[in-house]
């Protein structure tokens, strides 16, 4: 998944990329003997804590510098373009910052001193908030005609021209000078929750041990990961049911932290006069509200289909009924494992469609030491790509074990990584940072590839159902399973809209309602798994999850169109992957063929799910 700040590459591996280009072919770089390391090296953004701080300091002192600004940006195109210059080149460093300070908190949750760099750093991005609030209200009241003439009378405008046009098209929810500030000094309030969040579920919360059939267990979030799938039915009820019930005791807790983000989000919405908070959401990225509930509504509507693979998954276990406990174990075994090299080595073969150039830039990528992939106590659990550090190159936490859920991640994360580079190689920092609506393609798009490469390359019919099985999974778990989550979101928000309590009890109820609707009546769920909603982080992230569905639809249609096709149809999706945030996300989907405001996308995933539960069932007779 993908870590909330994310650009990012070195100078190097835009080198890198651009000599992949007449380097050998991709099939000698994939075959390179390569120790892969399994921890990353963050020297490559600093070499010390010290120098952390010192950089910290000294932009720090650009804060006056950055207050002395205003009024300025108006006087003459120079003044623009130098002032623009000046803010971001200190939002450049500061991403930096930010990256480095994350990475390190996160990679153990334990240590106080990278706890407290990050309350540093958010003091910091808030300050810089501040001294920067004046910056859209001056944008606007200088004009668009004004703005225009000033970048026809001097080109180097040029990359600033759509940061200033999402700008100029905000106005009806842009603040006074005053206004602007009052929301920039509220940030550290409004991170408040997700930090209590992350805190306690990360740190503080006590994990549960439970006694299964091969002993006893911590259900932490990497055990109950890996326990959840267990070949024993009774174990993984009872780590679902155990690890779900750690959070059932802390509802009322959890409850009040995301009834404390979703007015959050409201509060947000209503200062800047939008008509609520989906709205709030959908509007920087030029999305309207009607692509995620039309997302919904198609999504409902392919549920007889999810209905109709957990009637086949039921069949392939073998068992008298199914339950919530039956979703994540395989439907037959794969004696098989994928340690690092191996994550690696078929990743790269998966991709091979996507070019030589693609393949030997990953390559050298995934040989360096770009990621820290194996889980730890006090590590962050879960995995994600930051590509914050514009100047540096991508860096990945991950938590990987040895089986195939662990090389789908590997593919995935590096699927993201991919995009930075790809993205940053042909757009300058201005317009570097692909917006979320677009983040996901790249890291499912790998996925589909490597469950297609697998499959093809099966060798028994019991193998080539586990990887049509994953597939199917992949489908079922960023399509459905994120649109429910966006469905559970929209009525979170929109119960807290009409002046109803938020508790965590009423979440539960919420979230019990959805969980039966989208599995079907005939699946079991036991009642403590309706606190399932406190397991996911992403419900800090207002209206962020939609993107993943949205997203895997879109990488549906463009994995399957550049298995079939050539080099116009890889390039049309690679030129997604290269357009950064230059234009509207859909804008740029347009231009590859596929309109995500329309039904079409959402029915075609559904399409190939169908098909996919067609050759399954072929298989099984």
């Amino acid at each position: 998944m993908l870590n909330p700040s994310r650009r990012g590459v070195t100078a190097g591996v835009l080198a890198l990329f651009a000599a992949a280009n007449v380097a050998a072919n991709a099939a000698n770089a994939a075959d390179e003997a390569v120790t892969v390391s399994p921890t990353w090296d963050l020297t490559d953004l600093y070499p010390s804590d010290a120098a952390w701080q010192a950089e910290h300091d000294r932009l720090l002192g650009e804060i006056p510098k950055l207050k002395a600004l205003k009024g300025t940006l108006g006087q003459s195109a120079a003044s623009l373009k130098s002032g623009l210059q000046y803010m971001s080149d200190i939002n450049r460093a500061t991403a930096r910052l930010d990256v480095y300070a994350n990475l390190k908190g996160d990679l153990d949750t334990r240590n106080t001193a990278d706890l407290a760099r990050r309350g540093v750093l958010q003091n910091l991005e808030t300050e810089i908030g501040e001294a920067t609030a004046w910056v859209s209200p001056e944008v606007l009241a200088i004009g668009a005609a004004k703005i225009a003439a000033y970048e026809a009378a001097d080109p180097g405008l040029g990359k600033f021209h759509f940061p200033l046009e999402l700008i100029l098209r905000a106005a009806p929810h842009t603040l006074s000078d005053e206004g602007e500030g009052v929301l920039a000094a509220a940030g550290d309030m409004l991170q408040g929750p997700v930090n209590v969040y992350t805190q306690l579920t990360a740190s503080d919360m006590p994990w549960p041990s439970a006694t299964l059939s091969t002993g006893v267990v911590k259900l932490d979030e990497s055990g109950y990961e890996l326990y959840r799938q267990a070949p024993n039915r009774a174990d993984r009820k009872l780590a679902m049911t155990t690890f779900f019930g750690a959070y059932k005791t802390f509802e009322s807790s959890l409850g009040a932290t995301l009834a404390s983000e979703v007015n959050g989000d409201i509060f947000t919405a209503k200062s800047r006069h939008y008509d609520n908070a989906l709205q709030a959401a959908v509007f920087p990225n030029g999305i309207e509200e009607g692509v995620y509930r039309t997302l919904i509504a198609e999504c409902n509507a392919g549920l007889p289909q999810l209905h109709r693979y957990f009637k086949l998954r039921q069949k392939l276990l073998g068992l008298p009924d199914i339950a919530y406990w039956d979703i994540y174990p395989p439907v037959v075994k794969l004696d098989r494992t994928f340690d690092l090299a191996t994550k690696r080595r078929l990743t790269l073969e998966a991709v091979k469609p996507l070019g030589e150039a693609y393949v030997a830039a990953l390559a050298k990528a995934t040989a360096a030491k770009w990621m820290d992939s194996q889980p730890r106590p006090g590590k962050v659990s879960g995995a994600y790509e930051n590509g914050g550090a514009y100047d540096v190159h991508p860096y990945l936490l991950l938590n990987l074990h040895d089986d195939y859920e662990g090389l789908t991640t590997f593919t995935h994360e590096w699927g993201h990584a991919m995009h930075s580079v790809l993205a940053n190689a042909a757009q300058p920092f201005e317009t570097a940072e692909y917006p979320i609506f677009i983040a996901e393609i790249a890291s499912t798009n790998n996925e589909q590839l490597l469950a297609h490469y697998m499959a093809e390359h099966a060798t028994t019919k019991a193998e080539k159902l586990f990887y049509l099985d994953q597939l199917v999974e992949l489908l079922r778990g960023t399509f459905y399973r994120q649109t429910m989550f966006a469905e559970f979101e929209l009525a979170a928000h929109e119960e807290a809209e009409k002046g109803s309590a938020v508790t965590g009890a009423r979440l539960s109820e919420i979230y019990m309602g959805l969980l039966r609707k989208y599995h079907g009546p005939d699946m079991i769920i036991d009642p403590v798994i309706a606190a399932e909603w406190a397991f996911v982080p992403h419900f800090y992230r207002d209206f962020y999850v939609y993107q993943y569905a949205t997203s895997v639809a879109a990488s549906a249609f463009f994995s399957d169109r550049t298995l079939a096709g050539g080099v116009a149809e890889r390039e049309s999706y690679l030129n997604v992957l290269r357009a950064g945030f230059s234009d509207y996300p859909n804008a740029i989907l347009k231009r590859a063929g596929v309109d995500m405001t329309t039904p079409a996308p959402y029915r075609a995933l559904v399409a190939k799910f169908a098909r996919t539960l067609d050759q399954m069932e072929a298989l099984v007779g």
